[in-house]
């Protein structure tokens, strides 16, 4: 069976609006179905599905998205957009920008770019709009933002990356870091220029800062302490060495359930059955998926997809910096359409010949494929950010669109800075 005619049917299934993990078991059966010399058989695929499950890191999936379901219920976002809003919210922009940091620390703990936009969005926007804030740019902002949460490590994505290549899912977690701050930082000089340019109620922000200053520093810092420490610690025992990051993902399990227990009292102990029925829900299709996605992956290398797409764009294409540019327009392309973990699964063993062909570190390519990855979470017909924000706003998709779009340029030139100048990934390894 050719490559092509399988692609074709697998495309034709996703438009029948076939859900992918079907889609993916169906393909991977169709090769044998129409070539009964295909080396695989049903038995083959199954344990294919189970042994890719059988990961001691993928325990760490599970665990983040627990993690960040009991902080968001918890109180940490508010407690963490506090503190953010303590220190610039007397400075223009200073809201926004508080809502940028805070998506960025909330992704360290979360690794989740939907769950930052729901804890942080549901809590930021109110407050915002009741400053003066316009209600689409500051919902545009928090679906935009939310995309750091899968580039800030811990990151869900660089987990699933670094099970489908090999790689140490601790480096991709601290090659993470340098660009989940570069993009923060542009997003936050944009919001600058467009708080200078549209202005702010700079009357009710400053009467709100009072009543957050009126507080003092101390009751502030007090209050929020214990959220800004859980980011240091599951990176801290990550990058120290102490801990695996499946290690680390449980402590934060505990570290969430024991603040929002017994220190917050947010929580109370007959909450954690809907927790974790919630955590199980959330992560049980993921877990189908990779299983159907391991499945699929392997019968593609059977197939020789990934030698022979790796050899004739090696022999088609000479210049590195146009291929480079072409992977980047196609991971854009599949952001738009596919979910990240499938994606993730399904392109790591296609490209990787690719990229080691023109010497790419697969760390390097790792941030890359995650960046476009996470552009896809605001980008239609598939950006999981945008559903979230509209459900927290009753805004139009389309319109949510159209006011993110100077921010998706940023984060497109971040991508531009990222590829071309490996170091700003590679620097802390």
């Amino acid at each position: 069976m050719s490559p092509l005619v399988l692609f074709a049917l697998f495309a034709l299934l996703l438009v029948l609006a076939v859900p992918i993990a079907f889609s993916l078991g169906i393909a991977s059966v169709l090769p044998t179905v129409f070539d009964p010399n295909f080396a695989v058989s049903a038995k083959y695929l199954i344990r294919s599905m189970v042994s890719g499950l059988d990961s001691f890191p993928l325990l760490a999936i599970p665990m983040f998205i627990l993690s960040g379901i009991l902080m968001a219920r918890g109180g940490i976002s508010k407690r963490l957009f506090d503190i953010f809003s303590y220190f610039f919210g007397h400075r223009t922009a200073g809201m926004p920008c508080a809502v940028i940091v805070t998506c960025l620390f909330y992704g360290a703990i979360s690794g989740s770019a939907p769950a930052t936009v729901a804890a942080v969005g549901s809590m930021s926007i109110p407050i915002l709009l009741s400053l003066g804030y316009e209600k689409n740019f500051i919902t545009s902002v928090v679906a935009v933002a939310g995309g750091l949460g899968v580039i800030i490590p811990p990151s869900i994505p660089f987990i699933m990356y670094g099970m489908a290549s090999g790689s140490s899912v601790s480096d991709l977690f601290i090659a993470g870091i340098i660009p989940g701050l570069l993009i923060g930082g542009i997003l936050m000089i944009y919001v600058y220029i467009h708080c200078r340019i549209h202005g702010e109620d700079r009357e009710r922000i400053d009467a709100e800062m009072d009543r957050l200053h009126a507080r003092g520093f101390r009751s502030v810092f007090r209050e929020g302490f214990l959220s800004l420490l859980c980011p240091v610690i599951i990176l801290g025992c990550i990058y120290s060495g102490i801990t695996s990051p499946t290690e680390a993902a449980a402590i934060s399990v505990f570290y969430a359930l024991i603040i929002s227990i017994f220190f917050y009292r947010t929580l109370t102990w007959r909450d954690l059955p809907s927790l974790l029925g919630e955590a199980v829900r959330t992560f049980a299709p993921l877990l189908f998926l990779l299983a159907v996605s391991t499945a699929f992956s392997r019968v593609l290398t059977l197939m020789e997809v990934p030698q022979t797409l790796s050899l004739r764009l090696a022999d088609g294409i000479e210049n590195p910096i146009l291929l480079l540019l072409l992977l980047n327009a196609f991971l854009l392309l599949v952001g738009m359409v596919m979910d990240t973990t499938p994606a993730i699964l399904i392109l790591t063993p296609i490209l990787l010949p690719i990229i080691a062909a023109v010497g790419m570190d697969p760390i390097h390519f790792g941030v890359i494929l995650v960046v476009n990855l996470a552009i896809g979470f605001v980008t239609p017909p598939v950006g999981v950010n945008l559903f979230v924000a509209s459900s927290l706003t009753d805004i139009p998709i389309m319109t949510i669109v159209k006011h993110a779009l100077p921010m998706i340029f940023c984060f497109l030139l971040a991508l531009l800075l990222l590829t071309f100048i490996p170091s700003l990934s590679l620097a802390l390894l």
